[in-house]
């Protein structure tokens, strides 16, 4: 593993405040000291992680993970250790040499796709893109585009809007004259074989919460066959797990608690445009599960905003089945046929859209509405058997998610009872079971992101060994009376070897080891994670003195022996205690 200067490394530490970070992905609200939200590395439902504003570290006590800025952003963006310092380092403005690659996708050809490096690529086609769109005849036409589409050069600039030439190799020749290589345009998706990917298209950068672009929408100038084409999946890019606009968004869904989603680019610029700023829009794609994740994060309540036509109310009807089942308030708006959010709001203006959002159909009534629909026009028996099942299905996934209390199931019973002129006892039988059935198929195991415990020998010793690490990282003043007592070969479980390892060096070098001084030197994001387990449990249990003379006396007793042996015929231990020094040779990384 590389060596890096520890002392940039916690300059960038300090320059991220990590309730900055972790409020770019989670929306957060105070807790007495500390931070609350939902956690992102699991599917939270009711919000489990705490971050630390004085520590600097996040912990969520559902799935494990735990941290510093830097190992949040490593289990976020699927990054490296070096490539999460380059990451933050870029965003503090901090300059870096290229750490290292390690950890980084393996691409197709055998070669590394480095995220941070795809981000930058994307970031320089961006500004290629934007620059045809405004040199004079070459983006006239994008531009005349843009006026129809009523979107003014200022709204452009500020999203970034660009063009992509009718040159199938526009792109490629210029990143080449800047010595990029095709392999990098090629992961990020930019090219495919030996051209562009995009060629005469009007150009939408994507980006992630944080702003960095990670992929891009391409709307034809042209007849081709796909009017919109969008970025291939790359480690930066996938469709059902991006929302276009979210960074514009963001604050004003947290402030206002709603989230408005569109279906396209230019309905979202256009609510923007408008003063509707806390629109977004998926990307092509109907809303997927990635999407109400995403939303659940930031928003209170969600309004789905469709077309009114068939194909837009059956859209509406799929997104509403994902949204029940991820526990997502959510209403519908359905705009009348053959208008488009864009198009409503050119011709009705922000107010009226604003009324259709603040009088969105609650789910059930909508569901509650095709029921009736289906009753009134198919007398079938199977075409209504077919609406009974949808209307069950949806209060059955909403009751597994437990969206719904016995009151509203109650009300919804017995409604679909007196339609169905049936005891209400059986509708609540039939119900109880779909509902057992979703909660099965929801039933997942946590995965423990970040392996918040390790299994300790089962010896007075070894849990003597974890009680001074706890006390510790609570309270490093007391490590004077720990160096008088013990050297580091008193931690011969590995786990607890290795982080003691960080704990002495950091004491040796005259500093504090404060919790976050310790995760600044471990790259892990398991050993991270356990770091921050210790540290947890120490402050539940206090009495941090007391605890620290008894696993000591444990410890002194033990290791008179050892020390002993040592003398006698295994020299003066210097190897073994430089290799414990060593997280990231004890398997920390």
């Amino acid at each position: 593993m590389p060596v890096y200067d520890q002392t940039l490394i916690e300059r960038i530490q300090r320059a991220n405040d990590i309730v900055d970070i972790v409020g770019e992905h989670v929306s957060l609200v105070r807790k007495g000291r500390e931070m609350l939200g939902l956690c992102p590395f699991h599917e939270d439902h009711r919000p489990s992680m705490n971050v630390s504003p004085h520590k600097q570290i996040f912990k969520c006590f559902a799935c494990g993970a735990g941290g510093d800025v830097f190992k949040f952003v490593q289990l976020r963006e699927n990054l490296s250790f070096p490539q999460a310092v380059e990451r933050l380092a870029e965003r503090a403005g901090i300059a870096v040499e290229h750490l290292c690659s390690a950890g980084a996708t393996p691409a197709t050809d055998g070669s590394v796709i480095d995220p941070n490096r795809l981000a930058r690529v994307n970031a320089w086609a961006a500004k290629y893109f934007e620059e045809n769109l405004w040199e004079g005849q070459v983006g006239a036409s994008a531009r005349r585009y843009l006026d129809d589409r009523h979107i003014s050069a200022e709204q452009a600039r500020r999203w970034g809007i660009g063009l992509a030439c009718e040159s199938p190799t526009g792109l490629l020749n210029a990143a080449r004259a800047k010595r990029i290589p095709d392999s990098v345009l090629l992961q990020a998706g930019l090219t495919a074989g030996n051209q562009d990917k995009f060629v005469n298209r009007l150009m939408f950068p994507i980006t992630d919460v944080t702003s960095r672009i990670i992929g891009f929408g391409g709307r034809t100038l042209a007849n081709a066959p796909a009017k919109y084409v969008n970025s291939p999946a790359t480690p930066l890019f996938d469709k059902s797990n991006c929302l276009y606009g979210i960074n514009h968004a963001r604050h004003e869904i947290v402030k206002s608690g709603v989230a408005v989603l569109v279906e396209g680019y230019t309905d979202c610029i256009m609510s923007h445009s408008m003063g509707i700023t806390n629109a977004v829009a998926t990307l092509g794609t109907s809303f997927t599960s990635g999407h109400g994740r995403i939303l659940r994060r930031y928003a209170k309540r969600v309004v789905l905003v469709f077309d009114g036509d068939t194909a837009g109310v059956a859209a509406a009807n799929r997104a509403l089945e994902v949204a029940l089942a991820q526990r997502i308030d959510v209403g519908i708006a359905i705009i009348p046929a053959g208008q488009d959010p864009c198009d409503y709001l050119l011709a009705e203006g922000p107010e009226a859209f604003r009324r259709l959002i603040s009088n969105a159909t609650d789910v059930f009534d909508f569901k509650w509405s095709r029921l009736e629909q289906a009753f009134a026009t198919d007398d079938t028996l199977a075409g209504r058997k077919a609406a009974v099942d949808e209307f069950l299905q949806a209060v059955a996934t909403a009751l597994g998610a437990g969206n719904l209390n016995a009151i509203e199931t109650g009300l919804l019973v017995n409604r679909l009872a007196r339609i169905l002129s049936l005891d209400a006892g059986v509708v609540a039988g039939e119900l109880k079971t779909r509902a057992g059935r979703v909660q099965r198929s929801n039933a997942r195991t946590v995965v423990n992101t970040a392996a918040s415990a390790i299994n300790l020998p089962a010896t007075l010793a070894a849990r003597a060994q974890s009680e001074v690490l706890e006390v510790l990282l609570c309270d490093p003043s007391l490590f004077s009376a720990v160096a008088k007592r013990l050297t580091i070969e008193a931690f011969d479980v590995p786990e607890l070897a290795a982080v003691a390892g960080v704990i002495f060096d950091i004491f040796e070098s005259g500093r504090a080891a404060t919790v976050d001084a310790v995760l600044a030197r471990i790259e892990s994001k398991e050993a991270a994670a356990y770091v921050v387990n210790l540290e947890h449990a120490g402050q539940a249990k206090g009495n941090f003195g007391r605890r620290l003379d008894d696993a000591l006396d444990i410890l002194d007793e033990r290791n008179i022996g050892r020390r002993t042996g040592v003398q006698a015929g295994r020299g003066d231990g210097s190897a073994v205690r430089r290799e414990k020094r060593n997280p990231y040779r004890m398997g920390m990384t």
